[in-house]
């Protein structure tokens, strides 16, 4: 029997034509998953049983109209019209029925969704549990799913697939098992799991049985993210059509958005992310996009960067940064905000956006960045990571996650992100260790290779940070209170503060690595090693400082007594400033101050302490602070390393 004579044979059986209105509805939704057509027909349900005032009939079609994923009404007025409906609903019919229950599943899934939360939500998916009504209780169970796609509800993530899928032979709806086939194949990509493919094709043979197009919307959107995988752009950007049609087919609210983002990563790998600025501006603030989706914010800011247009790209990333960056909502779209903030940062030389950006990515290192269900990847997060660690000057680390970017990036089969962890690997080799590496050399070689194979145009590193040939080596003196850096012909005069110690010593020994225990252990090296040719305060300032102490306290008494307080003052703060000095260098009874804790906490505090004075240099001389963001890097080993050493 056809749909249409299955729909004339409700007509004869219930001649008021509500219950057939519904009937035609709920199998577009949960046989057909055709969204468009199951929306007209709740609406027209709606109406007819508001009418009719049959408050089980208004419930039925309320619930209908939410649909089958979360937030599938966009705009402020027809999602506040859904929202009123529902709820005026649930008012009308009986709070212990099971349609109730499934109406408030629905309201509070749309509620924690948009507040990035879960606990109201999971707290529903137990109670459907104890109500024993396998529809309920699907339906809960994907409206959760929903709810916790950040990086960090893998494992919650899939007890609840597993359970869909086990609770959708109870329930008499083809569309709840291909919902939960569908979370599970979801759930293995977002965790790099090597069989997420298999998943894949086995839902996939599902969809061939019967269609069902909300889900089939999504196969084709994750065979996109496949084929820029493999590298074959052409091919992506014609499945992108051809999943963008699906989705509009289908009434999906996010095949625009997805189609935007898809076209957005196939532009990044081929290195004309530039040409979508125009493109991007129009979409950034779109009301079709997803309430808590930023990543069109990133993207915007990645692009523009990319094309020179500062202004707009800083704007972008302080509107994503607002108060905390750490505020940003941990939707299915977060990993790849992350990623486009930590490129832009990368770009705009913003370091203070990239370490926090670090901080924030770190526990998801082993983790690829996919957009939502598996729409689009752009690799291993550690590809982030170390891109981060470039941007603050940590070069060390920024080799390490790097090569475990382009091995993460191997195993996912992503051979654009591959190369373009490569490239970054070897940039940041040449950093290290200078242009003439042979490592670096060698990433480098293979990187062009192989992106000239796929058809990549590979980014180059921002200007500011390219190698610099230097006039000459800088020259760092110490003036009282301040320092004074002499550099290509100009001059400098900063404060002084334990950053500005340690970039002394490295500018004094040029080329030569020093560790960032030795640097925070401050001056006085430990037996058996040379000096680094930079003593900071030696015996001889240390016993001038003390004798110039005991002459001030002298004087400050005196003055007390003659209550001459402008000139005591003035004498304190000097007193002050010598007892900081001594403390720096020295400890109790007089011994060398050593650095008390691990490699790591030099290596933070260091990094921490040089990257602050270099800011201070940047803003009394650009020119001289750019130059040794270049040239000086930290780590568990720090260097100054001008362009010819």
């Amino acid at each position: 029997m056809s749909l249409v004579q299955g729909l004339e044979t409700c007509s004869a059986d219930f001649g008021d034509g509500i219950e057939f209105t519904l009937i035609a509805g709920e199998r577009a939704l949960y046989v057909d998953g055709d969204l468009q057509a199951a929306r007209r027909w709740f609406d027209d349900a709606y109406r007819m049983a508001q009418g009719e005032n049959n408050a089980t009939a208004m419930a039925r079609s309320a619930l209908g109209l939410g649909g089958v994923w979360v937030h599938e009404h966009r705009t402020t007025v027809e999602a506040g019209l859904v929202r009123m409906r529902q709820r005026h609903a649930l008012a009308a019919i009986d709070a212990r029925s099971t349609l109730a229950l499934r109406l408030r599943a629905r309201l509070t899934g749309e509620e924690d969704y948009r507040n990035g939360e879960h606990a109201a939500i999971i707290k529903i998916v137990a109670e459907a549990r104890r109500a024993g009504d396998a529809q309920a209780l699907a339906e809960a169970l994907s409206l959760a799913h929903h709810c916790l796609l950040a990086p960090e509800h893998g494992m919650l993530r899939a007890d609840l697939a597993e359970e869909l899928v086990a609770q959708a032979g109870s329930t008499g709806r083809r569309g709840d098992l291909l919902m939960g086939l569908l979370w599970q194949t979801v759930d293995r990509f977002l965790a790099a799991d090597p069989h997420a493919e298999r998943a894949l094709e086995e839902l996939r043979s599902r969809l061939d049985q019967h269609d069902h197009r909300a889900v089939g919307f999504v196969v084709s959107a994750m065979d996109v993210m496949l084929a820029v995988r493999t590298g074959k752009f052409g091919q992506a950007e014609t499945l992108a059509n051809v999943a963008a049609e699906r989705g509009s087919i289908a009434g999906d609210v996010d095949t625009t958005g997805w189609y935007g983002g898809q076209l957005g990563t196939i532009r990044w790998f081929q290195g004309r992310i530039a040409e979508l600025v125009p493109v991007l501006l129009e979409m950034v603030n779109s009301p079709m996009l997803s309430a808590v989706d930023n990543s069109y914010f990133a993207a915007l800011a990645v692009a523009s960067a990319a094309k020179g247009d500062k202004r707009l790209a800083t704007g972008m990333l302080a509107r994503l940064r607002g108060r905390d960056l750490a505020d940003l909502p941990r939707s299915s779209s977060w990993l790849t905000t992350m990623y486009g903030i930590v490129e832009a940062a990368y770009l705009l030389d913003d370091t203070e956006t990239a370490a926090q950006a670090y901080q924030l990515l770190s526990p998801f290192a082993r983790l690829p960045m996919i957009v939502s269900l598996g729409v689009s990847c752009f690799g291993s997060t550690r590809h982030a990571l170390g891109v981060a660690c470039l941007t603050v000057g940590d070069v060390d680390r920024a080799v390490e996650h790097l090569r475990g970017a382009v091995q993460d990036n191997l195993a996912l089969g992503h051979w654009p992100a591959a190369v373009l962890a490569r490239w970054r690997l070897g940039q940041a080799l040449a950093r290290r260790n200078g242009p003439h590496d042979e490592a670096a050399t060698r990433e480098l070689a293979l990187a062009q290779e192989e992106a000239a194979e796929l058809g990549m145009v590979l980014p180059a590193a921002p200007e500011s940070r390219a190698t610099i040939k230097s006039k000459e080596v800088g020259r760092c003196r110490r003036h009282g209170r301040h320092w004074q850096i002499d550099l290509n012909g100009r001059t400098v005069l900063v404060d002084h503060s334990v950053g500005m110690r340690h970039l002394a010593t490295l500018i004094a020994n040029p080329g030569c690595e020093i560790r960032a225990t030795d640097l925070a252990a401050g001056p006085g090296m430990a037996e058996g090693e040379s000096d680094t040719g930079q003593p900071v305060l030696d015996e001889q300032a240390k016993r001038t400082y003390k004798q110039r102490l005991a002459q001030l306290q002298a004087e400050i008494d005196e003055l007390e007594s003659q209550h001459d307080l402008g000139r005591t003052e003035a004498l304190r703060a000097e007193r002050d400033w010598l007892v900081d000095e001594l403390a720096a260098a020295t400890g109790m009874s007089g011994r060398v101050r050593r650095f008390t804790g691990s490699e790591e906490r030099a290596r933070i505090a260091v990094g921490k302490a040089i990257r602050r004075a270099l800011t201070r240099i940047t803003e009394a001389d650009q020119i001289i602070g750019e130059e040794l963001r270049t040239t000086v890097q930290t780590g568990l080993r720090c260097c100054y390393r001008p362009a010819d050493r």
